[in-house]
């Protein structure tokens, strides 16, 4: 079946390739639009103690473990805090020429969050060239939004929106929409690039290149009005090892992700939520991951099962000018269908957490151009032992958080 869909998708790529080409040769010689935007972005945050975060803090999580020196003070009991730019956005909208019956868009985003060992860097956000046609058809070839982000999300001042309840991701991708009246159809293959699934060699797309086989996932939308309801089905298929120590080997993990998501918006008042079946849903910075089943003593190739977390998010948003949201997330693990080898042999995030909170309550004064804002965020995580007869948590202790926030944001 995975050569069938290889041989599959490299047909269709030769096939866009081919209309691309074609289309171009017909397109007129129109002149281009284009529509610079972004914002400048500041920051500025406490923690009551250390957190699983990125960019420098400014992408929280959940808080760390309780680890007692032997005085039975927490090591990771510190606060923390510091006032950062370097989200400030910066990006282009183009627009024509057609290619033929189509209509030609495509965007460049940055943001200053990327990083090295010394400093933050200008990095890609999106990139990507979209062609629409009348009939409700439309397909994007580049880097843009994860469709499991897709198009119902948190509104809220953290910078992570949401995750790890929320799935945050950017990649590239061959993604297919169609529209009819009320109706979306969705369809992508998606290739992992910044965002990474972690393995036994630490986070890398290493597994997703020699699976040779991308993402896949397919939804469905229907918009009536201020609502909208939709679900949709994610399969990631990774190869952890290609060898083990002396013998080549023909490992893989492949785990099959639902969502449904739902949202009604009128006037000031926004509501939305999103729950998820996920199983290794860690390049959507999400909780997850996996673990060996079972090794062969000859060869040492391995067997490997997914965890699978329940995962579901609420947000409530009232007001325009003077604006309220209220967000709530709440992350179970349940574990693995198999029986695991050992607990040094799993893979992913926050597998020793049973289950996790977060409560999160925001104020901002949004204006033309200009949002000022104030966030508080409380979350508490459930680490414990990993029990190796079905991958469950057993005994958990509570690590706690509590975050405040203040953003001030000019657009342009």
């Amino acid at each position: 079946m995975l050569h069938f869909l290889r041989v599959g998708l490299f047909v269709v790529i030769c096939l866009l390739s081919a209309v691309l080409i074609v289309g171009a040769q017909q397109s007129e010689d129109k002149p281009y639009q284009y529509k610079l935007y972004g914002f400048v972005r500041g920051e500025l945050y406490y923690n009551n103690r250390s957190n699983v975060e990125g960019v420098d803090g400014l992408f929280y999580l959940f808080p760390k473990d309780v680890v007692k020196d032997p005085d039975g003070a927490d090591l990771n009991g510190y606060p923390n805090g510091s006032f950062y730019t370097f989200a400030t956005r910066l990006g282009l909208d183009i627009k024509g020429p057609d290619i033929g019956a189509a209509k030609a868009t495509a965007k460049i985003e940055t943001d200053f969050g990327g990083t090295n060992n010394l400093n933050f860097v200008l990095r890609i956000r999106q990139i990507y060239l979209r062609l629409a046609w009348d009939k409700g058809s439309s397909l994007l070839l580049g880097q843009t939004w994860h469709p499991m982000f897709g198009e119902v999300m948190p509104d809220m001042l953290n910078l992570a929106t949401g995750a790890p309840f929320q799935p945050f991701n950017r990649s590239p991708q061959i993604n297919y929409q169609f529209n009819k009246e009320h109706f979306k159809l969705t369809a992508s293959a998606i290739f992992q690039h910044i965002y990474l699934p972690v393995g036994p060699d630490g986070k890398t797309e290493t597994y997703a290149k020699n699976a040779l086989l991308p993402e896949f996932y397919l939804g469905a939308d229907y918009r009536n009005g201020g609502f909208l309801i939709g679900s949709g089905a994610d399969l990631l298929s990774l190869k952890p090892r290609t060898n083990a120590t002396v013998y080549r080997v023909n490992e893989r993990v492949t785990s099959l992700s639902y969502e449904l998501h739902a949202k009604y918006h009128r006037d000031g008042l926004k509501l939305s939520g999103k729950t998820l079946l996920a199983l290794n849903q860690t390049h959507n910075t999400m909780l997850g991951g996996f673990g060996v089943t079972s090794t062969d003593s000859k060869t040492g190739e391995q067997q490997y099962v997914a965890f699978k977390h329940s995962t579901t998010w609420l947000n409530v948003v009232v007001g325009k000018k003077w604006q309220t949201s209220c967000f709530a997330g709440y992350t179970k693990n349940l574990g693995t269908p198999k029986p695991l080898e050992s607990v040094e042999k799993v893979y992913g995030t926050g597998l020793n957490i049973d289950r996790l909170l977060t409560l999160n309550l925001c104020f901002s004064y949004n204006v033309k151009h200009w949002k000022l804002g104030a966030e508080y965020t409380r979350s508490t995580a459930w680490y414990g032992k990993i029990n190796v007869a079905d991958g469950k948590v057993q005994d958990p202790h509570a690590a706690k958080n509590n975050r405040i926030e203040t953003v001030f944001m000019y657009f342009f």
